[in-house]
């Protein structure tokens, strides 16, 4: 046996005894303790010192102009990759000179890029709703003030004259009450499937969720569901178009006006893409279409001076369709009682020869400020 597989099968051998030592850990759900963090650290230098050796015999034998056998040769970046991947799907560690294990993210391994390359899936357009709207983290339940007027009294202003006395008139706070409402998912991926994959499903598929999950809380956030939460399209701060399945640019002005000036600085357009196509072929009075370039921004398009995004998830053009949304997104208030989890359950369905992927979230929505948020409804047929 050549000096140099006796020195990779004694490294592969402590690459071993390090990964049960943490699989025992992990295995009890417990912290590992003195002895086993020592054993660790120790396993690991003998390892850094049998790479520096093989390093070492691999600079002398080119020194001496020594050809290297093809099966010695250093595997590409692309093989290296592969072969990380694989052993990560089959839940093994290994580690030769000059390799890297695979980059591990919040859901699992991160797909490195010659592997994802080969995966295809549909692209769905979303807006950051999530991203932009009022986010809180309460558990009970959450009451935002909202201050009103109270019957036809409110705070009033005026001129006035000495000794005269003032007439008292009063406000109120009224409160939007959120709640949580619980959404979950769960999805089981055959063992067999997994092991002869060319890629991690079950990595595939938790980022897949992920975007599942996200694609769901933007519709939801958008639409609201009857007797569950409100989304932004529930404003009550409405213009109504004079067609049912057309669009002026004159109705897109008159929208934009509904929300006041000192919300327009983060205000953006919301729309299917259809509306957008649709929207598109707009021209002012010059001529010129009413939808501009705009490199610079998250999408290359803006509508009078503003952002442009386009979801899936919005009402396509329709008779008494929501059609477009416009307005800053912070007027809608979101509480996520329980943040978003994704889970992978390998023992639970051991007797199935199967892997569960779980998710559980628990969220409530209401439109907060129907100052900052506009919609145009489509004319009733």
């Amino acid at each position: 046996m050549s000096f140099l597989k006796k020195l990779q099968e004694n490294r592969d051998e402590k690459v071993q005894e390090m990964e049960t030592l943490v699989n025992s850990a992990k295995t009890e759900e417990r912290a590992m303790n003195q002895e086993e963090l020592e054993k660790f650290e120790n396993l690991e230098k003998e390892i850094k010192q049998i790479d520096s050796t093989i390093a070492a015999e691999e600079r002398a034998r080119k020194e001496k102009g020594f050809k290297i056998k093809e099966a010695e040769k250093e595997p590409t970046a692309e093989a290296l990759e592969e072969r990380a991947f694989c052993n990560y799907i089959l839940n093994k560690v290994e580690e030769r000179a000059g390799e890297k294990n695979l980059t591990m993210g919040d859901n699992g391994a991160i797909i490195p890029t010659t592997i994802a390359n080969r995966i295809i899936k549909e692209v769905k357009d979303r807006c950051p709703i999530l991203e932009k709207a009022t986010i809180y983290n309460v558990k009970g339940t959450l009451k935002i003030p909202v201050w009103g007027k109270n019957e036809s009294h409110d705070i009033k202003v005026a001129f006035s004259e000495e000794f005269k006395a003032l007439t008292a008139d009063s406000g109120k706070f009224v409160s939007v009450d959120l709640g949580g409402f619980l959404a979950g998912a769960l999805t089981l991926i055959g063992e067999s499937l997994e092991n002869n994959g060319a890629f991690s499903v079950v990595d595939f598929v938790v980022s897949q969720m992920a975007e599942e999950i996200a694609i769901f809380l933007e519709g939801k956030l958008l639409n609201g569901e009857s007797g569950k939460n409100e989304g932004a399209l529930a404003t009550t701060n409405v213009l109504v178009a004079a067609a049912a399945t057309a669009i002026t640019t004159d109705e897109l002005i008159a929208l934009q006006a509904k929300v006041k000036q000192v919300y327009q600085k983060d205000a953006c357009w919301t729309m299917h893409p259809d509306t957008f196509v649709v929207l598109k072929q707009l021209k002012d009075g010059n001529g010129r279409y009413l939808l501009q370039d705009d490199i610079s921004g998250e999408f290359p398009y803006k509508m009078l001076g503003k952002p442009v995004y386009i979801s899936d998830n919005m009402p396509q053009i329709a008779a008494d369709a929501n059609a477009i949304l416009y307005g800053d997104y912070s007027g809608l208030s979101v509480n996520m009682r329980e943040n978003i989890e994704i889970k992978v359950l390998r023992e639970k369905y051991a007797d199935m020869h199967a892997i569960g992927i779980l998710s559980w979230l628990e969220f409530d929505s209401k439109v907060s400020n129907h100052q900052k948020l506009a919609v145009l409804k489509m004319k009733s047929a």
